[in-house]
């Protein structure tokens, strides 16, 4: 692992999570008839908590996307997975909650997750498949299983359906993801004509809309703790079968590495949750059925 690609993700987490933590201290005071809705975004742009928290979730991205273009994303999406470590850090300041046995068992599975899939998949770049069936079955997949989240979450939004909405973005992130770095690599090779001719970087920019008005719609109808941890877990879950799948990203498959690797990415997903459900997370406010019955603050 290069110190710089290292340093750029673990920035890009920063900045992530803290810039979540405030976006969700606006979102729960948005109506609830703007759910799905992108109305909410407009809505949120007149408050400067969100516009601040969107300010560090930008420059978060731009710092992801800059690791990208240096490392495998097999390597950087685990690391972009500590942005809840931030996001806690931020979230005991406002609380005044201690980590507690839980906070200090979920931050040592999830740095150790990382560290296991890290040291045991070695990851490392090759070249990308050119076959557009495979792209597709895998985007048109990951997609399409956001799609059916968001359609049971509109069932049930005042009960699973911040989990399942900050699920469905997650996988939309994490093909996000993985469309950047095709997009870095078109720049690269073609400059600005060779980006603009492609379909990525539309796609790139439809993604991370959609994502968002999905995130802020969780954000406004629950607290923190029940949609930061689905929308953690699922991005880099996400990320690294696209990188696996079709951008000839590499990771070691002999039985014993498999093992560490599955062992890792394990432990990422219960130190997610077990950090996601601390109690120093913002706890939001109650949310009635009455459409429309909180006012923006």
């Amino acid at each position: 692992m290069s110190v710089p690609v290292l340093v750029l993700a673990v920035s890009a987490a920063c900045c992530l999570g803290f810039g979540f933590v405030l976006q969700q201290n606006a979102a729960q005071r948005a109506p609830l008839g703007d759910f799905l809705s992108p109305r909410l975004l407009l809505d949120l742009m007149k408050v400067p908590r969100w516009l601040g928290g969107m300010a560090l979730m930008v420059a978060g991205m731009a710092l992801g996307a800059a690791a990208l273009g240096h490392g495998e994303l097999s390597l950087v999406e685990p690391l972009l997975a500590t942005n809840l470590l931030f996001a806690l850090t931020l979230s005991r300041h406002q609380t005044g909650q201690s980590l507690g046995l839980q906070g200090w068992a979920g931050l040592a599975l999830l740095a150790g997750g990382v560290t296991a899939f890290v040291v045991a998949g070695q990851p490392t770049g090759g070249r990308a498949f050119t076959d557009p069936l495979r792209h597709w079955l895998i985007i048109g997949g990951t997609v399409g299983l956001a799609m059916l989240l968001t359609g049971c979450a509109k069932r049930s939004r005042l009960t699973v359906g911040p989990a399942l909405l900050a699920l469905a973005a997650g996988l939309l992130y994490g093909v996000q993801d993985a469309l950047t770095r095709v997009s870095g690599q078109r720049f690269t090779d073609g400059g600005l004509a060779g980006l603009l001719s492609g379909w990525q970087p539309y796609a790139v920019l439809a993604l991370g809309v959609t994502g968002l008005v999905l995130v802020q719609s969780a954000f406004e109808t629950a607290p923190l703790r029940m949609s930061l941890p689905a929308l953690t877990a699922a991005q880099p879950l996400a990320g690294i079968a696209c990188g696996v799948g079709f951008l000839g990203d590499r990771l070691r498959t002999d039985t014993g590495a498999l093992a560490w690797e599955a062992c890792g990415l394990a432990a990422i997903v219960v130190g997610i949750v077990l950090l996601g459900l601390h109690p120093a997370m913002p706890p939001g406010v109650a949310k009635t059925a009455h459409l429309g019955d909180v006012r923006m603050g």
